[in-house]
């Protein structure tokens, strides 16, 4: 079939956009044989080559399942709209880079979840590579189809369509999985004894092997099992240390340029801030660090196997690594040397190392980004974002003075207990960093931008405030226009996120089973691609909330209360739903909760892992 593709493609790359996006072969992609290879895994990122390229996680995973004797794993991408339609037309299903097999001839096919929005594209892919759309319609002669990744910590609005999810760190569970898949495949196993004994494995959840019951008012009353063997609550897996872990320092270097076209370091998973609005910020504790030498090695590693004229380090908050400042300058004097530039992001107003700012400003500037997320002191103890009004401008006044022209700002709004008060808050900082620029620079004032850039609230699962309302598209829309009329400057670029789409974040951040329906009905009417401004279909959501019976409102604008069974509770994440809840009421006395690296906030992750000085260094996992 493989042969038959290639033949078919070669024709159909000269009728479209960007063909380097579907041929393969690019520098560091991995070449085995399939048929030697007891597993054949395709992951699959739901969006276009350019955005599933520029994700670490892609790579990070390619390399472990490849450096597996008995794993092959390959790559796909949802196609953009010229391709897939030739694709359709010609009955081409989808295929992976590597070897240009069909989808539906893996073993496997897994599914990254990295935002709602891409859960029609995940749809979408199913169906163009011919496979049967829920799982209960697919045979033994169908792979399995998985998921992971930050949204599958709510996999519930997924749930017809996928035989399992993966909760947690996929360098931990992945290769445990494909073990014991090889193992039972060449036993002869059938797909549901193989998911009876994976879900003895730390992070498995099998939803078919559950069932959810419903109250009057349409809230959860009962989460039931319906195979003893299944666990009560799917514990999430966690990696203890990320010192050693795999990581790829031979990255594959992509054949269009990526979104993101950069070398990558990830200096430490997790983080111990904890903003009551951040999943990922609770989801990925405790923090795992990688040494000073450990990221260098990597970072020189990377620069001399890929030529990319840009650095970046990873994580959560990247100025919190103990050892940021010597780590950062001695990657100045690295990537000064090959002219590369050393890129930042995450940067914390009250914690950033001026030493490193200044080193970098000498020879090569960007722009500097910092996210205040609150106009108001009040709000920012709300959502415990531990940043004051002296910490922003004190830093800005700095990389002013160091000659920095543009500062990026980010803000939320519709956040727990938010006035228009707030909202005037966001104007002062800007009206006052404008200010701070003119008494700093004066007549050469005229380069300086402030890009001030606001995202709407979306209520997550496991956060304190997942119980949280989230304002309507209206109340969204006045609160942007506010914003807009008093940023107005030739200095101020002012940006904000959709309305509507972050709604329907909200309905799949926090939906329950019943939202698959909404979900089918979306794609069904030809929503894919939603991310994108140009595919997304507003029209056509309406229309799926109507014909599926989904109330919107339910999902976004209700406030729940602590008592109600939620839709993840299925779910385990390792830090405990009374912290969450005590957590939600110090929102509301405006009280903060101290960085757990200065004393324990009592999370509840102790109970899995034993984190050293304050969840700084590696975890040890408990017995």
């Amino acid at each position: 079939m493989s042969t038959d593709i290639r033949k078919q493609l070669d024709k159909l790359l000269k009728r479209v956009e960007k063909p380097g996006r579907y041929i393969g072969g690019e520098v560091n992609s991995v070449l085995k044989d399939t048929d030697k290879a007891d597993v054949n895994f395709c992951f699959c990122f739901p969006d276009i080559y350019e955005i599933g390229m520029s994700y670490l996680g892609l790579q990070i995973i390619y390399k472990v399942l490849n450096d597996m004797p008995n794993v092959y794993c390959q790559r796909a991408f949802q196609p953009q709209t010229d391709m897939e339609e030739l694709m359709r037309e010609e009955g081409i299903p989808l295929f992976s880079l590597e070897s240009k097999t069909p989808l539906r001839e893996m073993d496997m096919v897994g599914f990254t979840l990295q935002y709602e929005m891409s859960f029609t594209t995940v749809l979408n892919m199913i169906d163009l590579a011919g496979i049967p759309m829920f799982a209960r319609d697919r045979g033994e002669d169908m792979p399995l189809i998985v998921c992971g990744g930050p949204c599958a910590y709510n996999p519930e609005p997924l749930w017809e369509f996928a035989d399992a999810f993966l909760i947690g760190d996929g360098e931990e569970l992945l290769p445990k999985f494909m073990d014991l898949y090889a193992d039972m495949k060449k036993r002869g196993a059938t797909k549901e004894e193989f998911l009876k004994e994976a879900v003895k494995l730390q992070g498995v959840y099998v939803p078919a092997f559950y069932e959810v019951k419903y109250n009057e008012d349409g809230t959860i009353s009962e989460l039931c099992k319906l195979y003893e063997g299944a666990p009560d609550k799917v514990k999430r897996a966690i990696l203890p240390s990320v010192q050693d872990s795999a990581f790829p320092v031979d990255p594959i270097i992509p054949m269009v340029e990526a979104v993101h076209d950069r070398a990558v370091v990830e200096t430490f998973r997790g983080c111990t801030r904890g903003c009551r609005f951040c999943q990922a910020g609770m989801i990925y504790r405790p923090v795992r660090e990688r040494t000073r030498d450990r990221v260098i090695d990597l970072a020189v590693q990377q620069l001399k196997n890929t030529g990319h004229e840009e650095l970046s380090l990873l994580s959560l908050s990247s100025s919190d690594h103990t050892q940021f400042e010597d780590m950062a300058l001695d990657l100045v004097d690295i990537t000064k040397a090959h002219q590369v530039s050393l890129s930042l992001p995450s940067l914390r107003m009250d914690k950033f190392a001026f030493n490193v700012l200044q080193r970098i400003q000498e020879y090569k500037k960007s722009g500097l980004t910092y996210a205040p997320e609150a106009g108001t002191q009040r709000l920012r103890d709300v959502i415990n974002k531990g940043v004051t009004e002296n910490d922003i401008y004190t830093s800005v006044r700095q990389a002013l003075e160091l000659g920095w022209t543009h500062i990026k700002l980010y803000f939320m709004i519709g956040l727990p207990t938010e006035t228009y008060e707030d909202l005037d808050g966001i104007v002062e900082i800007a009206n006052n960093i404008k200010s701070m620029n003119f008494e700093i620079n004066g007549k050469k004032s005229g380069r300086f931008k402030l890009t001030v850039s606001v995202s709407n609230f979306v209520p997550k699962a496991d956060t304190p405030f997942q119980w949280e309302p989230q304002d309507t598209a209206e109340e969204f829309r006045k609160k942007h226009v506010y914003l807009a009329e008093r940023l107005r400057s030739k200095h101020i670029v002012f940006n904000y996120h959709d309305n509507e789409t972050s709604s329907y974040e909200a309905v799949f951040a926090r939906g329950d089973r019943r939202t698959s329906k909404l979900l089918y009905k979306a794609w069904e009417l030809g929503c894919k691609l939603d991310g994108w401004s140009e595919h997304y279909r507003p029209d056509l959501w309406d229309r799926a909330f109507e014909e599926s019976g989904v109330d919107r409102d339910f999902y976004t604008t209700r406030k729940r209360s602590f008592e109600e069974i939620l839709p993840w509770d299925i779910i385990d994440c390792c830090v405990s739903k009374e912290f969450f809840k005590r957590e939600a009421l110090k929102a509301y006395g405006e009280e903060i909760t101290p960085d757990c690296r200065y004393g324990c906030a009592g999370c509840g992750i102790n109970r899995d892992v034993k984190c050293e000085k304050g969840g700084i260094y590696n975890a040890q996992i408990r017995n």
